[in-house]
């Protein structure tokens, strides 16, 4: 009896791999029952998935870090072949192979110029580098076909064989026959090789514990090397199959849903399972192909598509959150250093109280004279700068304060937006309470949210936020899906505050924009002064010590969440009134928080200052780089933050100011232990020597 219950347990352990993508499976025939033809496209589309999710399988079994920019790994090398056989002649199968050759390079190449800089940091910063290597990878994408002085097309090529047939009413070519054979072949190969091989074991060994396998002789680094190269390679091959069948995914949203499908189906499989990463990314193929078929357009398809890989992703996490929580440890929270006050021996200085209060007169009228030194397009891009501000301030709050990586705040922000700008349009609604609403809703967004956090830690809420971004840009904050949202066309006025303060100009804008920054860095900084702040920032350093004092730490991140999210949609309500249109709010800005954060870090994201100089950093290289060197700066700027400042810009000043204090320390004979050490100040001469010296 016992046996055959042995038996039946066993089999269905051996079987569980197959449970996420039957449900899904399931799912589709319920709700998007397609044609055989158009499964047969999903398949297609599935088995190009399941080279890129594998590739973030492996990064992650090597480095423990979740790698999003596994897809611009690939796209690099596949520019460089396309363009061999598009603009150079070169024969199909020479340009594959050049960029076959390419992608394993590039693979190394970054692993060794990049991932190992921050082979021994915290995850989470070694995730924050994937995105800034991210950036710098679109951008050689991008600037490549100058070589030839084209542009970056979604260009198709085709393969050396030539046919074409009909399947169940649709059309099937060459490219098509050739991912079916060669990804199943491919993918066999790798498991081969992880499996079956002294390279497999000891890639396995290093996931399970790299320290270890150093001791027992493994090459690590050298291992990690190789498994980045084969990420390389995989990510290569998706993409140059998908641009014989579909054309390159130069951005936009095809591109960015290619990526969240494979990291859906990597997360569904727990980043480990092999077998369910595989079976997941052929299901996910079948779904979107079934989405599509029962949508009136491919647009609407795919928006769709992002909303329910967002709920996947969810679904997947809370219900195996043990399994991740295993492999994600306590202390994986996101520290940059957060700026140290100022000694409490040095407050009450003259000298200290004195430049605080000339700092603030040289800020407060730099501030004020700025519409009267400048001409109206400069008035309104330094007004939206602040409006940036206030994003970025709210991530102070949330990230860098509570330690969480958010990849979603500008969803909050557009949520906002939306908001007001109906309330505005349709009920002529006051400026305050537009703005008092829009961050109320920004809030409650962000506590649904928050609340999977509370079982989610560290890299996968980064998973989340991007994924609910994703979802909301595309499909929930689309007007063209959503008859509530405000259209295009609709203007957006700037009704008089209170029925009386009229700030139409360029300059009133700009005043109510400076003193809602004003308002949104007073407020923070009591907020940080206050029992909240203070617990925020000792959850992010030691949780289980805070839970032990007796701190609701529920309701403290809950709290980090909602504050955070309110501040982004009260941002939003001011962007569309400053832009006076909620047209393009969500269109082409498909992954907007990346840069967005990625710039905070670069100011210093655990400071209000390092906010105010992150919405500097972000405008700044949109406004005086040419074209997509701005992508360059983002990406190769947070790349030098992280290793030379990981405090950010903002780090730098207050590092001039600690020691401008030090001085003045050294100066007065003041002990400051935050400062200087205690060796470093004279002591008082002993009482014995002053009497000696008298006699």
């Amino acid at each position: 009896m016992k046996s055959g219950q042995s038996n039946s347990a066993s089999t269905s352990d051996s079987l569980s791999w197959l449970f996420p993508p039957l449900f899904l499976l399931i799912v589709q025939q319920i709700f998007w029952r397609t044609p055989y033809g158009a499964v047969l496209q999903g398949v297609v589309l599935g088995l190009l998935t399941s080279l890129v999710a594998l590739g973030i399988v492996l990064t992650y079994r090597s480095n423990r870090v979740l790698n999003f920019a596994q897809a611009e790994l690939g796209l690099l090398p596949t520019v460089l072949s396309v363009m061999l056989i598009v603009e150079s002649g070169f024969p199909y199968l020479a340009a594959f192979a050049i960029g076959l050759v390419a992608s394993a390079l590039l693979g190394v190449s970054s692993e060794f110029l990049v991932i190992r800089r921050f082979s021994r940091s915290p995850r989470l910063i070694l995730t924050v580098a994937t995105l800034g290597l991210a950036q710098i990878l679109v951008l050689c994408a991008l600037l490549m076909p100058d070589w030839w002085d084209s542009g970056v097309t979604s260009q198709r090529i085709d393969s050396p064989l030539d046919f074409q047939f009909d399947f169940d009413k649709f059309r099937f070519n060459d490219n098509h026959v050739i991912v079916i054979i060669v990804v199943p072949l491919i993918l066999m190969a790798v498991g081969l090789l992880l499996h079956r091989t002294r390279i497999g074991v000891g890639i396995r060994a290093i996931a399970e514990d790299s320290d270890r396998a150093g001791m027992l002789g493994i090459p690590v680094m050298r291992l990690q090397s190789l498994v980045w190269s084969l990420a390389a390679v995989l990510a290569f091959l998706a993409l140059f199959f998908r641009s014989s069948i579909f054309g390159l995914p130069v951005g936009g949203q095809l591109g960015v849903l290619f990526f969240l499908r494979a990291l859906t189906a990597a997360v569904v499989g727990r980043l480990t399972d092999l077998k369910t990463v595989l079976a997941t990314s052929i299901v996910l193929g079948i779904l979107q192909q079934g989405i599509i078929w029962n949508t009136d357009s491919p647009m609407r398809g795919n928006a769709l598509m992002a909303a329910v890989c967002a709920g996947v992703i969810l679904l997947a996490l809370i219900a195996r959150r043990q399994t991740f929580l295993r492999f994600d440890s306590l202390r994986e929270t996101l520290s940059m250093g957060e700026t140290r006050p100022i000694p409490p021996e040095l407050r009450a200085l003259k000298e200290v109280r004195m430049g605080k209060v000339v700092m603030f007169l040289l800020f407060a009228g730099f501030l004020s004279m700025i519409p009267y030194w400048f001409g109206i397009v400069t008035i309104l891009r330094i007004s939206s700068l602040f409006v940036y501000a206030i994003v970025m301030v709210s991530l102070v709050i949330l990230t860098g304060w509570g330690g969480q990586i958010s990849l979603g705040q500008m969803a909050f922000f557009a949520a906002g937006a939306a908001l007001a700008a109906k309330m505005i349009v349709e009920w002529n609604l006051d400026l305050i309470p537009a703005v008092l609403f829009a961050g109320i809703f920004g809030g409650s967004l962000s506590l649904l949210v928050g609340l999977p956090a509370l079982r989610i830690r560290g890299l996968f809420l980064a998973v989340t936020t991007f994924a609910f971004e994703l979802a909301m840009m595309s499909y929930f904050l689309n007007g063209r899906f959503f008859d509530w949202l405000p259209s295009n066309s609709e203007r957006v006025d700037r009704l008089p505050i209170l029925g009386k303060i009229d700030y139409t100009s360029s300059r009133g804008i700009y005043f109510v924009t400076a003193i809602a920054l004003l308002l949104t860095l007073w407020a923070v900084h009591g907020l940080r002064q206050s029992r909240t702040g203070r617990v925020l920032v000792a959850l992010r350093d030691n949780e289980q010590g805070v839970a032990a004092y007796g701190v609701s730490v529920v309701k403290a991140k809950l709290m980090a969440f909602v504050i955070a999210g309110f501040f982004a949609g009260a941002a939003g309500a001011l962007y569309v009134v400053h832009q006076q249109s909620f047209a393009g709010l969500t269109t082409n800005r498909l992954g907007n928080s990346i840069r967005v954060f990625i710039a905070a870090i670069v100011g210093g994201i655990g400071s209000t200052m390092g906010a105010m100089i992150g919405s500097l950093f972000l405008f700044g290289t949109i406004w005086w780089l040419r074209g997509d060197w701005s992508i360059f700066a983002t990406g190769f700027g947070v790349l030098t933050v992280l290793l030379i400042a990981p405090g950010g810009i903002s780090s730098l000043l207050y590092r001039f100011r600690d020691w401008v204090l030090t001085q003045l320390a050294l100066k007065r004979d003041i002990k400051v232990p935050s400062l200087i050490a205690d060796d470093q100040i004279p002591d008082a001469p002993p009482k014995e020597m002053e009497v000696g010296n008298e006699s």
